[in-house]
């Protein structure tokens, strides 16, 4: 399957260069993965006061803020990294990401107290939230209509991976070394990106089209010596198209600045609302609650794999999940995948929720099912999230979303995103303690459910759409 998906677009020749910078730009993503997925393994061992490896111990209320001010500072990334691409350009706010990633490294290596840990939770917020504002949008404007699904969707793959280090590292490798690992990722970021040039539609909205026409020879993989009659008309097409479409949009406006007229029509309207009833589908089906406190669900359903361990298999059912939805999303479409995804979500919560129903509240013998069910049901579960909701949502936003708007919408939406991902995660520890496991997975199978409809009923579908359509 994966073979096929190579040799059927992203690594042809006019297609590579694309290919490349998407790949260096999401090394920021892996960074920020490892540190989402270096607090479950970790958050039991700074609860307990035997395996602690600082000098303090966290509590259940201080860890809920431990996983949850990442969201936060997600809200502080949504808008910070938004006005820095609108007034900077992109160039300069990819440049920015690394510097609270690189600060995250310092703090958890020199905390001393659980306030600093909160501080490096909230600096990993703000690169998270930066993060989803800018790099899709940029992978969004440089890529090609027909890969543009898959690249998108490698912003996820990368993200996925980065969190399945981070259960493995912070499972096996002692708390101290860990910041020496990562901290050569951000600068290493910082070096494959500082060849890039600004975007070609940020280069024409500020009227410098020479300079945009070389930016988008470059990402088209056309500026060489003696580029083929093929690219060269590739590119034409592609740089007309775009153009006009700058054009059109400034005689609208009448190049003016954005306006609430230009936030309230029908159709900037229905795709702020399709944004935000995606991002609140892709929290609360739980799914992002889980990775945070993986190993504390594994403990609470008394599975007999170590916990640990099973949150490792989890982390490498995501990266499966997500290599599936780049295969699928440009061949069969978005609305499809979100639609299997939800179904998939709300019967795999609800089947974890009867388990743990079980588990908890009865006396029933699962000793029989305790050590492979309970991480079977969660994976799957994970794997046809990643395939839709997670994955998917991320191309349809900077696919819907107006061109004139699409920076500051975007960072609402994610700035709704981080809010509702900060209601999630401190929540979810205090239901699990008061309410159960079990009525915490069943309230995700209802939103798994409202999504579905939404999907179906409203959802249009944006397979094979040029952008600025």
């Amino acid at each position: 399957m994966f073979l096929k998906m190579f040799s059927s677009g992203i690594f042809k020749q006019e297609f590579r260069r694309q290919l490349q910078v998407t790949l260096s730009v999401i090394v920021i993503t892996l960074s920020h993965g490892i540190g989402l997925g270096w607090l479950s393994p970790m958050l039991p061992k700074l609860q307990s006061e035997s395996k602690t490896p600082l000098d303090f111990v966290v509590d259940v209320h201080e860890g809920s803020w431990v996983g949850s001010i990442v969201c936060l500072g997600g809200v502080t990334g949504n808008f910070l990294f938004a006005y820095i691409m609108s007034c900077f350009g992109r160039k300069v706010a990819i440049y920015g990401l690394a510097v609270p990633n690189t600060l995250i490294w310092f703090l958890f290596y020199f905390a001393n107290s659980v306030e600093m840990l909160y501080v490096a939770r909230y600096c990993a917020g703000i690169t998270g939230g930066g993060m989803y504002v800018v790099l899709p949008i940029f992978i969004g404007e440089i890529a090609d209509q027909s890969i543009r699904g898959r690249l998108c969707s490698f912003f996820t793959l990368a993200l996925n991976m980065g969190i399945l280090l981070g259960f493995i590292i912070a499972s096996h490798v002692p708390y101290h070394v860990i910041p020496f690992v990562v901290i050569a990722l951000p600068f290493c970021y910082l070096l494959l990106t500082a060849r890039l040039p600004e975007s070609p539609q940020q280069l024409l909205r500020w009227g410098r089209e020479e300079e945009a026409k070389r930016a988008l020879k470059y990402y088209c993989n056309c500026d060489g010596p003696t580029p083929t009659k093929e690219s060269e008309r590739a590119y034409q097409k592609q740089f007309e198209e775009m153009r006009d479409a700058l054009q059109q949009q400034a005689k609208e406006s009448g190049n003016e600045g954005l306006s609430m007229s230009d936030f309230c029509n029908k159709r900037a309207i229905k795709a702020i609302v399709t944004g935000l009833i995606l991002m609140t589908g892709s929290i609360f089906t739980g799914t992002f609650a889980f990775i945070n406190y993986m190993s504390n669900i594994f403990e609470r359903v008394h599975t007999q794999l170590e916990p640990n361990t099973n949150t490792i298999i989890i982390g490498a059912v995501q990266i499966v999940g997500t290599l599936a939805s780049i295969y699928l999303v440009d061949r069969h479409g978005r609305k499809i995948l979100l639609i299997v995804s939800c179904v998939g979500c709300a019967l795999g919560t609800s089947a974890f929720g009867v388990y743990a129903f079980y588990a908890e509240e009865t006396d029933a013998d699962l000793s029989a099912y305790s050590a492979w069910l309970p991480v079977t049901i969660m994976a799957l579960n994970i794997f046809i999230a990643n395939v839709g909701i997670i994955s998917v949502t991320m191309v349809i936003l900077v696919e819907v979303l107006p061109q004139k708007i699409r920076s500051v919408a975007s960072s609402f939406c994610f700035g709704g995103l981080s809010i509702l991902a900060f209601a999630s995660v401190k929540t979810f520890p205090l239901m699990m303690e008061y309410f159960g496991l079990a009525a915490s997975m069943w309230s995700c199978t209802a939103v798994s459910i409202l999504c579905l409809f939404y999907a179906v009923v409203f959802l249009e579908e944006t397979k094979n759409k040029s952008i600025y359509e």
